[in-house]
């Protein structure tokens, strides 16, 4: 592999984990609050189980991620549609990380110090989920939260 097919793979990564974002935020707002709300409600509701519905859209998610790797490294041999493919999985990591583990606390693990963007999204996850129902609801980002989050004041 030459250089520039290494920088154009190292974009198209940073692009399509960017670009996710995007698409997260989208699905979360018209798709999971709208025609899908009977999978996410399981998510906006306390509960004592390990799992719960919600946790179906990481298995649909990760399809595009797990079908443009094994197109790219059997089928159709690309190292683009490989980039992209691990542009995705790079999101779902970073999302399972900090929206499952850090703000979730599925597994019992926040850092003690925390940056003032991680603070802001943490608290508007926090608000998004003071709403119960699939309407009124907002903060739909995971790793983006515009900066009136960050003097918002919410309980874990």
């Amino acid at each position: 592999m030459n250089l520039l097919t290494i920088i154009l793979c190292a974009f198209i990564t940073i692009a399509v984990f960017l670009f996710m974002e995007f698409v997260a935020w989208f699905t979360h707002k018209y798709v999971m609050h709208g025609f899908l709300w009977t999978w996410h409600k399981s998510h906006h509701k306390k509960h004592d189980h390990a799992l719960e519905r919600n946790d179906l859209f990481a298995v649909v998610f990760s399809i595009p991620s797990i079908t443009l790797i094994l197109i790219s490294t059997s089928i159709y041999p690309s190292p683009y549609l490989t980039a992209a493919g691990i542009g995705i999985l790079c999101y779902g990591i970073f999302y399972v990380v900090f929206h499952d583990i850090i703000v979730h606390q599925r597994i019992k693990w926040r850092p003690k110090k925390r940056s003032k963007y991680l603070e802001r999204m943490i608290k508007a996850h926090y608000i998004h989920h003071k709403v119960r129902t699939k309407e009124n609801a907002e903060a739909f980002g995971f790793l983006y939260a515009p900066k009136k989050y960050e003097d918002a004041k919410v309980s874990e």
